[in-house]
């Protein structure tokens, strides 16, 4: 935190250890704006010594380069920063309007059993065990994918997951650290509980009195960057599609929902249930997926039968 350097750097640290404390942090996210703004401050207001309503309207209007959404990422922490402040009686500054959210026409990858199968041969076929940190890469990459395969949790939350958060003997996760900061549980399959156990218990030895379950050097959760390219490697061992590590959360919703067909009233309860295991606080968030599902057409035709052309005609 001694990276910050503007007048507000004092207050800024003072900030990010309340947001630490409350286990309301990201750091690859929060910090990296933040430390942007700072920057700004120091750069475009360098005598000043006091917080403006000029400084934070000109940084969190929204530039000609940006959409909504990524204008909102950019100045998300800001605005949580003045909201801090302003109950502290520390500033006096009005809050700017945030843009209106988008919604998002982004198609997530539709996996092909072959693929995973694949992706996971190289989870499980990595070489090299000269360092600690290799060996703990080498145990911990195979699970942690799995974990987010066969549970949907963001991989924000597994990242994130805490020691204590792991209920070893039940089987189930108490995600604290979540979008929006919506604390909710899940049960583990029992395959994938009976390899938490087996990771713990390796793991323990490395890591004695860790922190987080997945843990990293220096007792830290990994980044989100080590999610990103350890994925981004693995994925294109074998397989030549695009896709990213987030989208295991979207075929887990997708394969749950591909298998409730025909179960009548019975879906509308199993929906439920899958929404709160993945930690929407409202249904609509879970009917994004639904509207995504690419196996869709599969299933039509195959209930439909001859129908199917009548219905979904060829495209000539």
């Amino acid at each position: 935190m001694n990276k910050f350097s503007s007048f507000l750097s004092p207050l800024i640290r003072e900030y990010i250890t309340y947001q630490q404390a409350s286990d309301h942090w990201n750091v690859s996210s929060y910090e990296a704006n933040l430390l942007l703004f700072d920057r700004y401050c120091l750069k475009e207001y360098p005598d000043a010594n006091s917080l403006s309503q000029k400084m934070v309207d000109r940084w969190c209007s929204k530039r000609d380069t940006e959409e909504n959404n990524s204008c909102r990422s950019r100045i998300y922490v800001i605005i949580s920063f003045i909201r801090y402040l302003k109950k502290r009686v520390k500033t006096d500054i009005t809050i700017p309007a945030i843009p209106r959210r988008e919604p998002r026409t982004y198609l997530p990858h539709a996996f092909t059993g072959m693929e995973l199968q694949n992706f996971f041969y190289s989870c499980d076929s990595i070489l090299g065990e000269v360092t600690p940190e290799q060996r703990a890469r080498r145990i911990t990459i195979p699970v942690f994918f799995r974990l987010l395969y066969s549970s949907g949790i963001r991989t924000t939350e597994a990242r994130m997951l805490r020691v204590e958060d792991m209920a070893l003997s039940s089987g189930i996760l108490n995600i604290r650290y979540s979008k929006g900061y919506d604390q909710h549980f899940i049960v583990l399959h029992d395959t994938m509980l009976d390899l938490m156990k087996k990771y713990d218990t390796v793991i323990r030895e490395m890591y004695p009195g860790r922190t987080y379950f997945f843990p990293a050097r220096s007792n830290k959760c990994h980044t989100r960057q080590w999610v990103q390219k350890n994925f981004r490697e693995l994925w294109d061992e074998n397989n030549t599609s695009y896709a990213t590590a987030y989208e295991l959360r979207h075929h887990y919703a997708i394969e749950n929902i591909n298998r409730w067909t025909g179960y009548g009233m019975e879906f509308h309860a199993k929906f439920l249930y899958l929404s709160k295991s993945m930690g929407h606080s409202v249904l609509e968030s879970t009917k994004y997926y639904y509207s995504l599902v690419p196996g869709f057409a599969d299933i039509m035709a195959k209930k439909t039968m001859e129908s199917f052309d009548i219905i979904v005609p060829e495209v000539k």
